[in-house]
């Protein structure tokens, strides 16, 4: 599996929000970094790639603000470059911020700037790898804007299992992904937030593996294993390097 990543995503002062504190990407990777995986790099995403997902207008608002700009710019393309691996043949997770499922088309909320798994799913139709895309949303939140950005693409299906608790949730996704039918891949927006030490309160560090094996399963079965992963939320920093790693154990397989 590669890991997307770049040091810049370390930089902390583009914005003033949960996603963009101090100290989250050095938690988030803290496993990461001695696992067996290879990091590669990203570049920024495009405008015409950007254009993709989101309204001119919305590009110009965000381009006002060139820190975020770029810190999002960068992370969009991280996503790209984990859809691009993944149809390749080899899973990928993007460590990347801002997050992006809470951004639409020409706004955007809850720590967003553009819409990293959709634009992603985008880019590959674009390119006319896939027509088709499954995306698992694990974050404590509804992926409101990924939905929003895939909503006129008949092809796209967005999945946010809700549940009172772990177990029924992991229940919820297994029958969910158990008969998941052909597609062209298998995306996860990745959130850690639903841990239960974070704003979720609901899963543990081995449920994080559990999910990330059965998205591995379901990509096996529905798309020849083509898969990837992007980080969103998950804000509980003593534990969110376990809780990412645990994920890309299961999830690399």
């Amino acid at each position: 599996m590669k890991l997307i990543f770049d040091d810049r995503f370390l930089e902390s002062g583009y914005a003033d929000d949960n996603a963009a504190m101090a100290g989250r990407m050095e938690a988030a990777l803290s496993g990461l970094r001695s696992g067996p995986w290879e990091f590669v790099a990203p570049a920024p995403a495009t405008a015409e790639q950007l254009l993709l997902a989101h309204d001119a207008d919305y590009l110009r608002k965000v381009a006002g603000d060139l820190p975020r700009f770029r810190m999002a710019s960068l992370a969009a393309g991280g996503a790209i470059l984990a859809a691009r691996t993944a149809h390749g043949g080899e899973p990928a997770f993007a460590c990347v911020r801002p997050p992006g499922h809470h951004a639409a088309r020409g706004e955007a909320w809850g720590h967003c700037t553009f819409s990293n798994v959709a634009l992603a799913l985008l880019v590959l139709r674009e390119e006319r790898r896939i027509d088709r895309a499954l995306v698992l949303d694990i974050d404590a939140h509804t992926g409101d804007g990924t939905r929003k950005v895939l909503a006129p693409w008949a092809g796209a299906e967005v999945f946010n299992p809700f549940a009172a608790n772990a177990e029924e949730y992991l229940e919820l996704m297994e029958a969910r992904l158990s008969r998941t039918a052909q597609t062209g891949i298998l995306a996860v927006s990745a959130g850690f937030d639903a841990y239960r030490l974070d704003v979720g309160h609901k899963l543990d560090t081995p449920d994080f593996e559990r999910i990330g094996a059965l998205a591995r399963e379901a990509s096996v079965r529905a798309c020849r294993g083509r898969r990837f992963a992007v980080l969103e939320g998950g804000y509980y920093l003593p534990d969110l390097g376990a809780n990412v790693l645990a994920f890309c154990r299961g999830f690399a397989g």
